[in-house]
């Protein structure tokens, strides 16, 4: 693990709210000049410790959708069945992400679909593809009440 010192976490926290800041204005925000915090940036991504950067999109603004929860259960419960289960959902488009969980169910899922219709369909393909999935629950979102990111200042400092 990178040791992270306060300006690293700044960093973090500034861009994990607003990805798409110049170097001066990150460097702004930090209190540092351009170069020293484009080279604390760097350092950051080289270690992996920012994986990547996106848009997000407010989905309601482009296209009719539905965001579904998935729990799921396996028939079996042996190192291929968790990895040929991972390697199908990872092939479908509308599974935007996927948790192995402990405890009384082995996935979590989220699903992005246009409509129920289209969810169903997905469902009737995922089961189709003989993935040992002995049991699943939908959870369709009404709403959402809260996207945030990970409160990275008390995960990394927790007195």
């Amino acid at each position: 693990m990178l040791r992270l010192d306060d300006r690293d976490i700044l960093i973090l926290q500034v861009l994990s709210r607003e990805g798409r800041l110049s170097k001066a204005e990150l460097a702004r925000r930090i209190n540092l000049s351009t170069s020293p915090a484009w080279e604390r940036l760097k350092r950051l991504e080289a270690a992996g410790v920012i994986a990547g950067y996106r848009a997000e999109i407010e989905l309601k603004s482009v296209a009719p959708h539905l965001v579904i929860f998935v729990t799921l259960e396996l028939e079996r419960h042996t190192p291929d069945s968790f990895r040929g289960f991972e390697a199908l959902v990872n092939a479908y488009e509308e599974v935007t992400a996927c948790w192995a969980l402990g405890g009384g169910f082995d996935y979590l899922m989220q699903i992005v679909t246009r409509d129920i219709d289209s969810y169903q369909d997905f469902m009737e393909r995922l089961l189709s593809e003989s993935t040992g999935i002995a049991r699943y629950y939908t959870y369709v979102v009404t709403k959402p009440v809260k996207s945030a990111p990970p409160p990275l200042d008390t995960l990394i400092n927790p007195d």
